[in-house]
């Protein structure tokens, strides 16, 4: 007996549609389950984990500032995904980009200029590019999995990072804690509004993902992003080549995580520390999946994920449970959005096989 998974020959249009709130959906009756094994209420859990960071106005604020950088990120990954090059280590070109981008506020604290803010953020796309690059150019030209390489470039990203807040770049006066200057008024993200903290950064990501949008849409480049990725043969014989791919979509998401790290870093904390991300670049993954890999599902998607942080912090709070339950909601969703999607596009079919007859040596 073997389990095979059967390319259905039709697929439903609606359960494409619906999968994203399906698979939501299960997250929440498991979740509901996991509080229950945990003696907790769910209700009151699943009230305070996706109900109670939305009643306040700051709050809001602090979800726009959590959903930026996921947002930006998965906007780069979908574009990623959609050409079929798995760029897995946007962390790391999420920490690469903040550290690009501070290079001005802590190497030069005295340069004062209404420069300094658009500086940063050019250079902080052009680090998170640039360390993009390197699984790129393993990919392009010497056939290495992306998936492996820029993963393992995130460690080298976060003890790079972790190196820096204690060594030279550590504040002179900051009684040996691990962490920069702060950063200059010049070199600080302005709020969006006086009601809170939101600033910028999430005014960057919905734009990034509109103008995405439209490029995937109506340019002859996200038609090239398209075909590739559904098929690199049919690719070639339209005139487009997988290696120029591979650059273009790794560069590209490479520099918008590395946009993401420098707006999270001159706007939220307005420093560098050893660590300035949660996972960011690895729940934005999520964020890609769940939105199907459409830059305005996209939004969608990553203030749901931004909910879950907040939810967490709030959970803590009111319930006493372990920020690791964030994770385990995270985890909770992409697999029920990877499962949802994988029996809406195949049928698992069971197969029998009658194992052929021992034959025996009648000579012998």
């Amino acid at each position: 007996m073997r389990i095979e998974l059967e390319k259905r020959a039709k697929v439903s249009i609606l359960f494409s549609i619906l999968s994203p709130f399906i698979a939501f959906a299960l997250t929440l009756v498991f979740g509901g389950i996991m509080f229950a094994l945990l003696s907790k209420n769910p209700a009151i859990a699943l009230f305070s984990y996706f109900v109670e960071p939305l009643i306040e106005v700051w709050s809001l604020h602090e979800l726009a500032i959590k959903a930026a950088p996921l947002i930006l990120i998965g906007v780069g990954l979908s574009v990623c995904f959609r050409s079929n090059n798995w760029n897995i280590g946007a962390e790391g070109q999420f920490i690469m980009g903040a550290i690009a981008g501070s290079i001005l506020p802590v190497v030069f604290y005295d340069w004062q200029s209404p420069l300094m803010l658009p500086l940063m953020l050019v250079l902080g796309m052009i680090g998170g590019a640039l360390f993009a690059a390197i699984p790129a150019y393993l990919k392009a030209h010497m056939n290495t999995n992306e998936i492996l390489t820029s993963l393992m470039l995130v460690y080298v990203a976060q003890l790079f990072l972790d190196w820096l807040v204690r060594g030279p770049w550590r504040n002179p006066e900051g009684m040996n804690f691990p962490e920069t200057r702060r950063f200059a008024a010049d070199a600080v993200l302005p709020e969006i509004l006086a009601s809170g903290r939101a600033n910028w950064g999430f005014a960057f990501a919905i734009i990034a993902a509109v103008l995405v949008w439209f490029m995937m849409r109506y340019t002859l480049k996200g038609f090239e992003v398209t075909v590739l990725g559904q098929s690199a043969r049919a690719g070639r014989f339209a005139g487009f080549s997988s290696r120029k791919m591979i650059w273009f979509s790794m560069l590209f998401s490479g520099a918008l995580a590395g946009l993401a790290g420098i707006a999270e870093v001159s706007g939220a904390i307005q420093q560098l520390r050893p660590v300035i991300s949660p996972g960011y670049g690895f729940t934005a993954i999520i964020v890609a999946f769940l939105g199907r890999l459409n830059p305005l599902g996209v939004i969608a998607a990553g203030l749901v994920l931004a909910l879950t942080y907040l939810g967490g912090e709030a959970a803590q709070l009111s319930i006493g449970v372990s920020d690791k339950v964030t994770r385990v909601f995270q985890g909770l969703l992409l697999f029920f959005v990877l499962s949802c999607d994988t029996l809406i596009h195949y049928r698992i079919r069971v197969v029998w096989e009658r194992l052929p007859a021992i034959k025996t040596d009648e000579a012998h």
